[in-house]
């Protein structure tokens, strides 16, 4: 019996919505109804304005972006879960979700065999978990009394991590810049396991109070709060038996348009191999027949009339990758305002 076959009544994944973001890229398009017909919409409110095509080639194949080697690439609970999962055992992780990706789902090889991978929420757990946040004092040459404190090199592993991202947060407060939300959690530091606790100077009861880094004293406060955490549960489906098989999966769920040399006009290809160029390929609106062919290929209907402002980011899930000929390009739309 194949893999296929013996797998095939495991449950299958459910997907978890695919994050699509771009620093200074306008939403993917909306839909390709009559968008003329939306109130509000003038053409005077869209002309002048500049938008930019570009193409960016992309791997010889999908199986190379999109295809991951759990042992190199992975957490080892990731290679653990798959392992598990094709011998029919239920594997769960309590806060860490399995095969997480952004371009979701995961996909990975085994034994000849292709298989998506996922995770879905089974349950939840309460924990209590020690949080480090650090209050900036100031710099040592500006304070009138220095306080005793410790240099972060001279920390455990586990608490100069924990000061070099609670420093981001202390480093924002107050001020414009961003956080790196994700490795920083309410507002400083959460120590993710026993381990980590255990080999802490700072969360001891004779712990230091203040804390060096990068020319400034922190006053260090810690505090014990309740955390609630997803349990999940790994899945694995079996999808295609071989690289044929598993190249036409991938084309299905992240490639939309397919262009062919010999369909299009000269100026649809000239503008290709403009967009392909490192500065990208860009017109005013109304836009020449050439540029708005492209755009219907490409099922960007909310760039060419209507409100396009407000259109162009009212559906977020589409296709980033277009085929051109036998070659993979992301693609992507954007105004350039002023320009």
């Amino acid at each position: 019996m194949s893999a296929v076959a013996k797998l095939r009544t495991m449950p299958s994944t459910i997907s978890r919505r695919r994050l699509l973001a771009a620093t200074g890229a306008v939403g993917l398009a909306g839909s390709s109804g009559c968008l003329d017909a939306i109130p509000g919409a003038t053409e005077s409110e869209n002309a002048g304005r500049r938008l930019k095509l570009t193409l960016a080639r992309g791997s010889e194949t999908l199986r190379d972006s999109y295809v991951t080697d759990l042992e190199q690439s992975r957490p080892e609970w990731d290679e653990k879960a798959f392992a598990a999962a094709l011998d029919g055992r239920t594997y769960t992780t309590r806060a860490k979700e399995p095969f997480f990706a952004r371009d979701d789902p995961t996909y990975a090889k085994r034994d000849g065999t292709y298989y998506r991978l996922g995770s879905v929420v089974v349950g939840e757990k309460e924990a209590t978990r020690p949080v480090l946040r650090l209050r900036t004092v100031g710099r040592p040459g500006e304070l009138d009394s220095v306080p005793d404190h410790v240099a972060q090199s001279d920390l455990p592993e586990a608490d100069q991590r924990a000061v070099t991202i609670a420093y981001k947060a202390a480093r924002a407060r107050g001020n414009a810049g961003g956080v790196p939300w994700g490795l920083v959690r309410r507002g400083g530091y959460v120590y993710p396991n026993e381990e980590a606790v255990g080999a802490s100077r700072l969360l001891g009861d004779s712990g230091p109070s203040h804390v060096a880094y990068r020319d400034k004293i922190y006053a260090v406060e810690t505090a014990r709060e309740t955390f609630h955490d997803r349990v999940y549960r790994a899945e694995v489906e079996p999808v295609a038996e071989s690289p044929a098989e598993m190249e036409a999966v991938l084309r299905a769920r992240f490639v939309g348009a397919r262009f062919d040399r010999s369909d299009l006009s000269d100026e649809e290809r000239s503008l290709l191999s403009e967009a392909r160029g490192g500065e990208g390929y860009s017109e005013t609106h109304p836009y020449s027949s050439a540029y708005r062919s492209v755009l219907k290929r490409l099922e960007r209907r909310a760039y060419i009339d209507g409100n396009i402002r407000k259109d162009a980011f009212s559906e977020p899930d589409r296709p980033e990758f277009l085929r051109y000929g036998e070659t993979y390009y992301e693609f992507r739309l954007r105004f350039l305002d002023g320009e």
